[in-house]
């Protein structure tokens, strides 16, 4: 998987790692899978995802990492009875998404690789479009 337990350190308190440790370990690979989904589904625009989390070790973006780690934990935390320390999950989880959202629309940059053609040309560019609000003057 593109995660692993060292992952979920830097994101996690000792609370949570106990969650990871005592969980099936197919539902934490579910919960991984969710949250690659997650992140795919609001970059793959533009982004070569499959690129991004094929990588390995230190190839993988730190922070495509981090954010993914988040969004496990969220996943796999909403499956708890009491939701044990859910509250910080659900703060870390829309920080997530709002940083998703920011690179979506390029206000936030990274090191996730762009789509490419055949060529090796970039497709996944943004394009900003539009006008100026309609002025209405009376005088």
């Amino acid at each position: 998987m593109f995660l692993t337990i060292e992952d979920y350190k830097a994101v996690a308190d000792a609370q949570t790692l106990d969650v990871i440790y005592q969980s099936d370990e197919a539902n934490l690979h579910r919960a991984e899978e969710y949250a690659i989904s997650e992140v795919s589904s609001m970059l793959s625009g533009q982004y070569d995802m499959t690129k991004a989390f094929s990588a390995l070790g230190t190839e993988r973006d730190p922070r495509l990492v981090m954010i993914t780690c988040d969004i496990a934990l969220y996943h796999l935390i909403s499956w708890l009875p009491k939701k044990t320390g859910f509250e910080i999950r659900d703060i870390r989880h829309k920080e997530a998404k709002e940083w998703l959202k920011d690179v979506r629309n390029g206000e936030a940059n990274t090191g996730i690789p762009v789509l490419t053609d055949e060529g090796g040309r970039e497709i996944g560019e943004i394009i900003r479009y539009g006008s100026e609000k309609k002025n209405k003057y009376d005088y």
